[in-house]
């Protein structure tokens, strides 16, 4: 299945004009450094979780680089969810000097 593919910087000029990012790492990833408001939705917890995605909007999806999170917009596109996956991930995100928060959000 065909995914479509933004860079950092692209997905900071979406975020900032309110677009929905779902971060798939693990917990202990999450909270050392994520793109800020990211809702975070393990790769594992994907399934159980499509409730919080939502439905009506394009989501974007990022993990550290880029595998994890084409999985997950693999899995969300195939039940009808506009995802896009984020290259480069979260560490292309910090190397490019976007914001991140730490710790666990609300």
């Amino acid at each position: 299945m065909d995914v479509p593919q933004i860079d950092v910087d692209e997905l900071a000029r979406l975020h900032a004009e309110g677009a929905p990012v779902i971060d798939v790492r693990e917990h202990d990833e999450y909270a050392t450094a994520h793109v800020p408001g990211a809702s975070l939705v393990p790769l594992a917890t994907v399934p159980d979780n499509l409730d919080r995605v939502p439905a009506d909007d394009t989501v974007y999806v990022i993990c550290a680089v880029g595998g994890r999170s084409l999985r997950a917009a693999e899995f969300y596109r195939a039940r009808g969810i506009d995802a896009v996956n984020v290259a480069g991930g979260t560490t292309a995100w910090v190397e490019a000097g976007h914001p991140v928060s730490t710790g666990m959000e609300p």
